[in-house]
């Protein structure tokens, strides 16, 4: 099993591809966005031409009303992991969404958990009294764990952690060190994408953005925006919510690109983040003309010990 993660706007995708045409490989994608049709400029989904005939799964499965879980990604990946692996073909994960990889590749397991009745009505009702920033208080002082690791404006994110530890008196960080196993279920080559020089990374989130809008994300926002008590995930997600302002008349387009362009930079930090704290990754200058030269080199010898 292969896999490439790493903060946003870092090549992941196209050294996947180019991994995958290397060693007959085939894509299943990590990313929690990405899952959902429709919504493609707003997630960078891998255009059809980028693919050059590599097989990308995980991709445009679900409505965007549709909730889908980390526990619903592992079940799903490890079906198309043994599909792919059954016929002779490398599986290779690949995205930016790291509970997904450490859940997948590190074989959390996720136990099946009850919501006392009333208790997300509650949490609603809170949120609606109290607001967003007292709810991300009270979950940095019961799980600062999770809290550091979910941006205080993603509402449903939040809600999800606080019912947990309500319901179970448990902090999620202490539930998914409970549960990982003795021993990883795949035998696995992660590889890491990062920029040395920070700025770069950085520069490349802002021109990312601006080819975004060029691209037609507006227009994907407002759907987003028109539909947000339906398509509660991507009206969460970094990509859209920036530009409800915009719609509202609140403010003005250049202010929300901004907001968006500085949300993604804050979104690449926490990445890192995450998988800087992952064991065994195997870290490359994204910016070296090597770059997918070396890869290939480390997927050969990993193959080569079989």
């Amino acid at each position: 099993m292969l896999a490439v993660v790493g903060p946003t706007a870092t090549g992941k995708t196209a050294l996947g591809v180019a991994l995958a045409e290397a060693f007959e490989g085939e894509v299943i994608s990590a990313d929690s966005m990405q899952i959902y049709k429709g919504l493609d400029v707003g997630t960078a989904k891998v255009a059809p031409d980028e693919t050059h005939g590599v097989p990308h799964h995980a991709v445009d499965i679900l409505e965007p009303d549709e909730l889908f879980s980390v526990a619903d990604f592992v079940t799903l990946a490890g079906t198309l992991e043994a599909d792919i692996s059954a016929r002779g073909r490398l599986p290779i994960l690949v995205g930016g969404t790291g509970l997904y990889v450490q859940s997948f590749l590190y074989g959390v397991r996720f136990a099946a958990e009850k919501t006392p009745d009333g208790l997300r009505e509650q949490l609603a009702a809170e949120l609606a009294e109290k607001g967003p920033e007292a709810m991300y208080k009270e979950l940095q002082a019961a799980d600062p764990e999770a809290a550091a690791a979910i941006h205080p404006n993603n509402q449903v994110r939040v809600l999800r952690a606080l019912e947990h530890f309500r319901a179970t008196g448990k902090r999620l960080s202490e539930q998914k060190a409970q549960s990982l196993p003795p021993e990883r279920p795949y035998r696995s080559l992660v590889l890491g994408l990062d920029f040395p020089d920070r700025t770069q990374l950085y520069r490349r989130i802002d021109l990312r953005v601006d080819k975004m809008l060029d691209a037609g994300l507006l227009d994907e926002a407002k759907l987003v925006y028109d539909h947000r008590q339906t398509y509660r995930t991507a009206a969460q997600a970094i990509g859209y919510k920036e530009f409800f302002p915009y719609f509202e008349g609140t403010a003005p387009l250049d202010a929300c690109t901004e907001k968006l362009k500085q949300a993604s930079r804050n979104y690449a930090k926490r990445q890192l983040t995450w998988f800087r704290h992952m064991d065994g990754v195997v870290w490359l200058d994204a910016s070296a003309p090597d770059v997918t030269a070396r890869a290939v080199q480390l997927t050969q010898e990993f193959l080569a010990k079989g």
